[in-house]
């Protein structure tokens, strides 16, 4: 077997055309090229050592190591992003390497979406074998590996009907649009449908201009007034308040998370939800759940709302869904997919067969009842490690979350510990009102690998005191 080997396992050839493939061949290792015969296919998440040394990483940048790219970035790039100082070049399960070769323990997930981890085999193989396929065909023909994700998507699910886009603030630019025609197909007499929305305190929806009208900070939407107009907000929990608002011939929808990631790791109380939908029928009002960030699995179930036995008739949802491609979905209900018409929305990319083939191999994966409860384990041993381990710190707040989604609420800014976690070789996110600790590990993280990172944390704490 050759000396190259992909993330899959497969053998990689050492054989090289210059006439086929105009680059270097001292950069297969890094590019990952498998040849089939007189085919190739070129593989962006293929390491050739699980944990590359610096000379390695050096050889493979070829002088351009973290602070030549972060100038080059700096004259190229629209600031809209303050990035933490690390330039990440590869990654294997939980672990990710930067171009000097320094290992880090993965507690991002690229923000809640590589639920297994970076170059899972099993997603691997999906893409590579549907690449050598196809790739894209546009929403103007079918593709089977979009109807096959769908028919998972239903069959595990409330749902009637998806739709597909590209993100989660696309979902929900969506949901807006089908909760709007809704009301106008549902109410064809009336002279003004019902078009407003109530969203709650904490949320986060996304940033196009719709999502970004039912997002709660108010230092998002501010820039770029005027949003979207008839945003309703209220406290997330109160009921009393919420009752005052959802009025039927006014209210389209209520969004809500059911776990709230980006406001803090919030959980919602089940006589909340509960009050909701129950409002929602009276009112005539769609209700939406927002599970972009708290969906498929990572809560230890596969949708965040199934223990509260409460539905919703729309939900939306993204980042974990094609493990690091883009994706995002809609599921909604046959009651409200009755009044959507060809036209009414579309997608050029949405639903294409790569990412829906990724998708299928991540959504049979994390759906097994095993690995879900194996979530749920791991949530809670995390849970009481930290607990153990933080709780006594002064500056520590409250521990909260459910499964692998999980805040450290200071009484102060997390970012010093954020900073002296990657300083550490720890990356973890900041939340809420960046007083927040915000972990959401890969899914497939062991036990091992939380209790490192929960000595790690301890440590960074003690960056509060100075």
């Amino acid at each position: 077997m050759s000396s190259l080997q992909m993330a899959s396992g497969v053998a990689v050839s050492q054989a090289f055309n210059p006439r086929r493939l105009a680059f270097n061949p001292e950069r297969l290792p890094s590019r990952g090229i498998r040849f089939q015969g007189k085919k190739t296919a070129i593989v962006s998440c293929v390491n050739v050592d699980v944990k590359p040394s610096p000379e390695i990483a050096a050889k493979k940048m070829e002088g351009n190591g973290s602070k030549e790219i972060m100038e080059a970035e700096a004259k190229l790039i629209v600031g809209t992003y303050a990035r933490a100082p690390l330039v990440l070049a590869s990654g294997k399960g939980c672990k990710l390497y930067d171009v000097e070769g320094r290992e880090y323990l993965d507690l991002t997930s690229g923000i809640a979406v590589n639920a297994l981890g970076h170059c899972d085999s099993d997603w691997l193989k999906a893409v590579i074998e549907q690449a050598n396929l196809l790739t894209h065909v546009s929403n103007v023909y079918y593709s089977v590996p979009q109807v096959e994700l769908a028919k998972r998507l239903v069959a595990s699910s409330f749902a009637d009907r998806v739709f597909f886009s590209n993100s989660g603030t696309e979902a929900n630019e969506a949901a807006i649009k089908f909760a709007r025609k809704f009301q106008r197909h549902s109410n064809p007499d009336a002279k003004e449908p019902a078009t407003e929305f109530v969203s709650f305190s904490h949320s986060f929806h996304g940033r196009t201009m719709g999502s970004l009208a039912l997002t709660s900070k108010e230092q998002y939407r501010t820039p770029f007034e005027p949003v979207m107009p008839g945003v309703n907000f209220v406290e997330f929990g109160d009921i009393e308040a919420s009752k005052k608002l959802i009025q039927r011939g006014k209210t389209a929808a209520v969004f809500v998370e059911p776990v709230q990631g980006e406001g803090g790791i919030y959980s919602a109380r089940k006589e909340f939800l509960q009050f909701l939908r129950d409002a929602c029928d009276e009112a005539g009002s769609l209700l939406v759940f927002d599970e972009v960030q708290c969906g498929l699995g990572r809560t230890g179930q596969l949708w965040a709302h199934e223990p509260y036995g409460i539905f919703p008739d729309i939900m939306t949802l993204a980042k974990p869904l094609a493990g690091g491609l883009p994706i995002g979905a809609v599921l909604l209900t046959e009651r409200v997919a009755s009044a959507i018409n060809y036209g009414d929305h579309g997608s050029t990319f949405a639903g294409g067969p790569l990412v829906c083939s990724a998708a299928i191999s991540v959504l049979d994966k994390i759906s097994k009842p095993g690995f879900l409860s194996s979530v749920s384990e791991k949530g809670q041993f995390f849970k009481n490690l930290l607990s153990q381990k933080l709780g006594s710190n002064s500056h520590v707040k409250e521990i909260r979350g459910l499964g692998l989604i999980i805040g450290i609420e200071l009484d102060v800014s997390a970012s010093p510990v954020v900073d002296a976690c990657r300083n550490s070789g720890l990356l973890v996110l900041t939340a809420g009102k960046g007083n927040v600790v915000r972990l959401v590990p890969p899914l497939v993280i062991t036990q091992e690998e939380l209790s490192q990172a929960a000595e790690i944390l301890a440590n960074a704490l003690l960056a509060l005191e100075s």
